[in-house]
């Protein structure tokens, strides 16, 4: 076969495999972008799922922990006397004074001592004891809820960083898919520039006019 046919049927295979290369290239960048990308998407929706799931705890929280600091005078002493009233008018706990009230009654008539001063001091007694104990409890309860919202706050919190460092792992593993299809395409030039190089070299060379 002359030279110049085999260097004419060489260069058009050597331009083409060059181009099939950089498709390669591109293809497999793009794959790995997409697959990162669906990784990113995925990550932000469950984060979003976790925070709505959590956010009845998290507002909860915080209206106990705003509670908590009135009933603790953290919020001025009017703010307390309202907790202390809104307490003392509560169902529950005009149902436990009622109740309390009934039982020193009850007990007082079956001993015969109904309109004694033991039993009225009893009753006048009762009333701040039940208020003070149930005044503790209600503190406690929100107390407790307050920390309950704490608790899912810091669960969000972590789970935001964590998400945070998988997607930034993610945007990396794009940058260097991106880089590595620079890499090769220019990787792919040099091999078709030596190759065709190579082929002209040995044309020329050889005498191939």
């Amino acid at each position: 076969m002359p030279v110049t046919s085999l260097l004419f049927g060489s260069v058009p295979g050597a331009v083409s495999g060059y181009s099939a290369a950089n498709n390669a290239a591109d293809k497999a960048s793009a794959a790995q972008a997409d697959a990162s990308k669906l990784g990113i998407e995925e990550n932000r929706r469950q984060f979003d799922f976790i925070q709505e799931l959590m956010k009845p705890y998290v507002d909860s929280g915080k209206t106990a922990l705003n509670q908590q600091m009135g009933m603790l005078g953290l919020n001025g002493a009017g703010s307390q006397q309202q907790s202390i009233d809104a307490l003392q008018n509560s169902p529950f706990f005009q149902a436990q004074l009622n109740q309390g009230s009934n039982a020193i009654l009850q007990q007082a008539s079956a001993t015969g001592g109904l309109r004694g001063g033991n039993t009225q001091g009893a009753l006048a007694q009762f009333a701040p004891q039940l208020l003070q104990q149930t005044y503790q409890n209600q503190l406690a309860n929100v107390s407790q809820l307050a920390t309950q919202g704490q608790n899912a706050a810091a669960g969000v919190g972590a789970q935001a960083a964590n998400t945070g460092a998988q997607n930034a792992a993610l945007f990396g593993n794009i940058g260097q898919a991106q880089a590595g299809a620079a890499l090769a395409r220019g990787q792919n030039t040099q091999n078709a520039i030596g190759s065709i190089s190579g082929m002209l070299g040995g044309f020329f060379g050889g005498g191939g006019f």
